[in-house]
């Protein structure tokens, strides 16, 4: 297969910073957001441990003291983007826990307060399937005929013994139907996996790949399954019953991932990051630029691109 013209891009994969120039002819930057939301697997509703994977300190700002406005944030950030990256234009990127999981006044107000400040061309919301209802889709249709807008639905796995045995709260089902609902209403839609997890096999995690390319997906963030501090993952860790993936073993597994999705569909993030002092493994996935480099690396060794295994279902 050859690389796709319409990346217009030197990687072999098409990666978001490509695809925002491509959209809006700028640079356009994500402004991360603490709006203040917890979890419903973190306050009692469905669990008060979270996901085996996930510490509950939240972003740097929310240690630091009482939030700023979601105005203060975005002005923050566009200051620093401005002045070190050249930016011109800024999505408002709602990241911290669930940030659908509120009253839809409250996070009617929130979302209009980020998308009314100047150059703010687009919303990302993180959140999670279960946290969707209806009329707050239709909300981010409706902002849709305007703006530039992103869902993002953590999954992390389609395998139902996973999802249990990490404490997601719901199962695969509930990803598809939350999927469904917003599919065709002209927001994009980004999935969260982990690679990595305890108890899956290389064969376990190609085969949410798969599943994934064939879904009306738009985005993906690959993550590295990290032990840290005060989790789960990290107790397990320190005990030595579970081991974390070795860094050759996880650019493979990302490249046969990059390999198996659709071409058109955009790479948001392909390892992941973890606060230092709480930081236990694995020790290689501290340096995040040089896991990016060597899956640069292997996916020119192997002389392939993003998609060359893509298979569309007939």
């Amino acid at each position: 297969m050859p690389k796709p013209d319409f990346w217009n891009n030197s990687k072999r994969h098409y990666d978001f910073k490509s695809f925002l120039i491509n959209k809006f002819g700028c640079k356009v930057y994500k402004l991360q957001i603490d709006a203040g939301f917890t979890c419903p697997n973190r306050d009692g509703t469905l669990s008060t441990g979270g996901c085996a994977y996930c510490n509950d300190r939240g972003s740097r700002l929310r240690q630091q003291g009482p939030l700023p406005s979601v105005s203060e944030q975005i002005e923050r950030g566009k200051k620093y983007y401005i002045k070190h990256r050249k930016a011109a234009k800024f999505i408002a990127y709602f990241q911290t826990f669930t940030n659908t999981y509120g009253p839809y006044e409250k996070l009617k107000s929130l979302y209009d307060e980020a998308l009314a400040q100047d150059d703010v061309a687009g919303l990302s919301v993180g959140t999670r399937p279960d946290c969707v209802p209806d009329k707050v889709i239709d909300l981010f249709e409706e902002y849709a005929k305007d703006y530039h807008v992103w869902v993002e639905y953590g999954l992390q796995s389609i395998h139902e013994k996973t999802l249990k045995s990490i404490n997601r709260g719901h199962g695969f089902e509930t990803f598809l139907d939350a999927v469904r609902r917003t599919a065709g209403r002209n927001i994009n839609i980004c999935t969260h996996i982990i690679v990595g997890l305890p108890g899956e096999t290389r064969k376990d995690i190609l085969e949410t790949a798969r599943v994934v390319a064939g879904l009306p997906i738009n985005g993906i963030k690959i993550h590295l399954l990290l032990a840290l501090k005060g989790t789960v993952i990290g107790d397990l860790y320190e005990k030595g019953e579970i081991r974390m993936m070795e860094k050759e073993e996880y650019v493979s597994t990302v490249c046969d991932i990059l390999e198996i999705l659709p071409p058109e569909m955009v790479i948001q993030r392909l390892t992941a990051d973890g606060y230092r002092d709480i930081y236990l493994a694995p020790q290689w996935g501290i340096n995040k630029m040089d896991v990016l480099n060597s899956i640069d690396k292997e996916l020119e060794r192997r002389d392939s691109y993003q998609g060359v295994n893509f298979k569309k279902e007939s």
